[in-house]
């Protein structure tokens, strides 16, 4: 139970949450805004006229930390000018740098917290009346943000070590959520209107090793489906390909999970692989792939890979495009290679010059939109279950289970209803494909 705590609504905080990265944080974002809640605060959706303001960082990146500094910064200035009562930064870039190191390249930051430290964060935010974080498992939907779609984090951590990553350094080992626990998070996010639940973790197929347990994500997904009403649709993201075997192909392709899978590649080359620390092989990686369409041929792949990585010759970046040609993903996304501070790639001989990976990139990300396209074409003339996302003027925009949010296209709807709403499901026959969107009508109520 939630601590009870007396305080004078005339002096109730308001409290802007701004959410950087990935949407991992937006499930920490939406426990933070809950505990906060909890506190006699107010969340409200403009950082101007706000009491505090609250930014979530990501420190996954060098590109990543540029951005979170220049909107740490844009917030600082909204400060100065009398915009907002207080910055306080909490989250990845805390625990990557340090609040010591970070106070003193941008001093005019009021107060910094570490991910999952709530009662620094409280006392950041109410100073020192602030109330023990009793409760840390409630989470309350930020102003502005979908209802209908929530994130649902099975762990925290991870205990691989790719030469290139620096989250175990900045998160730590793989801490899995107990299963009741997220069970119960999940009924309780769908009481709040959720409609789609997407899965998350740095990999969901390690979900539970920590705890001893074998087949842990199977087991959680019967768990969640005996648990939440029917029609509920349920996502996984992020499953690393070592991890992605028969079983939670055929499960994806038959059950009421949806057929669609987000797997960070990474590369393909054997050689790159290995300089990664990352284990498979060329023909491990598309045996899988091959297998997925074997048992569905329209199950919807997603792909996450890396170019210019140092070592990487010009005939392992042509190993990285035959298996996407090979493999035909519905989608890719690609980022060059950074060096991070503190990760042993950043180290490594043979650098890839900056030309030759942005080179790299246009290239692949060409080839991806001609397979992208391709697949798209299969569903000319198909009915599929087209989930809303916004409706206005007789247009709607939604996904079906080809698109995860935020990172896929999307479905147009033409001459929508004027009734439909956001979580409404409808059934729509798909009459033009682009490289990332298609366009549909709304089938006939009997097809």
């Amino acid at each position: 139970m939630r601590e009870t705590v007396q305080i004078d609504r005339t002096r109730r905080k308001t409290v802007f949450c701004l959410t950087m990265g990935c949407s991992k944080n937006s499930v920490d974002s939406e426990k933070m805004a809950g505990v906060l809640e909890s506190a006699g605060c107010d969340i409200v959706n403009e950082a101007a006229g706000s009491d505090i303001c609250l930014i979530n960082t990501c420190g996954f990146i060098r590109p990543a930390v540029e951005e979170n500094i220049e909107s740490i910064l844009d917030m600082v200035d909204l400060k100065s000018g009398g915009g907002t009562g207080r910055v306080v930064v909490v989250g990845c870039l805390v625990n990557r740098y340090g609040a010591g190191v970070l106070e003193k390249e941008i001093p005019d930051v009021d107060a910094w917290a570490g991910s999952e430290d709530y009662d620094a964060i409280l006392r950041a935010v109410c100073g020192d009346e602030a109330p023990a974080a009793s409760d840390t498992s409630s989470r309350l939907s930020l102003p502005g943000a979908p209802k209908h779609v929530r994130y649902l984090k099975l762990s925290e951590g991870c205990d691989r070590r790719c030469s290139f990553c620096a989250i175990p350094s900045i998160r730590g080992g793989l801490r899995s959520a107990p299963m009741d626990a997220v069970v119960a998070e999940a009924v309780s996010l769908v009481q709040d209107g959720a409609r789609e639940l997407c899965l998350v973790a740095q990999d969901l197929t390690a979900y539970g090793r920590d705890l001893g347990a074998r087949d842990a994500l199977l087991k959680l997904l019967d768990a969640l489906e005996s648990s939440l009403p029917r029609d509920i649709w349920l996502r996984l993201l992020y499953l690393q390909p070592d991890g992605v075997d028969k079983k939670l192909l055929e499960r994806a392709a038959s059950g009421r999970v949806l057929p669609y899978l987000d797997i960070p590649i990474q590369h393909a080359s054997g050689n790159v692989l290995s300089l990664m620390n990352r284990p498979g092989s060329y023909e491990d990686l598309l045996g899988k792939f091959k297998l997925a369409r074997e048992i569905r041929p329209d199950f919807a792949l997603r792909v996450t890979c890396m170019v210019g990585f140092p070592g990487e010759t010009g005939e392992d970046f042509d190993v990285l495009l035959r298996f996407l040609d090979e493999a035909r993903p519905d989608r890719a996304g690609a980022f060059i290679f950074s060096p991070e501070e503190g990760t042993p790639a950043a180290d490594l001989p043979r650098q890839v010059d900056s030309r030759t990976k942005r080179s790299r990139l246009n290239k692949l990300m060409a080839l991806q939109e001609e397979i992208s396209l391709s697949r798209q074409e299969l569903f000319l003339g198909r009915t599929i279950d087209v989930m809303i996302d916004a409706a206005r003027g007789g247009t709607a925009e939604g996904r079906s289970f080809r698109e995860a949010p935020e990172v896929d296209g999307l479905i147009e709807i033409r001459e929508a209803r004027g009734d439909l709403r956001p979580g409404d499901v409808i059934r729509a026959v798909v009459t033009g494909a682009l490289e990332h969107d298609m366009i549909a009508v709304e089938a006939p109520r009997d097809a």
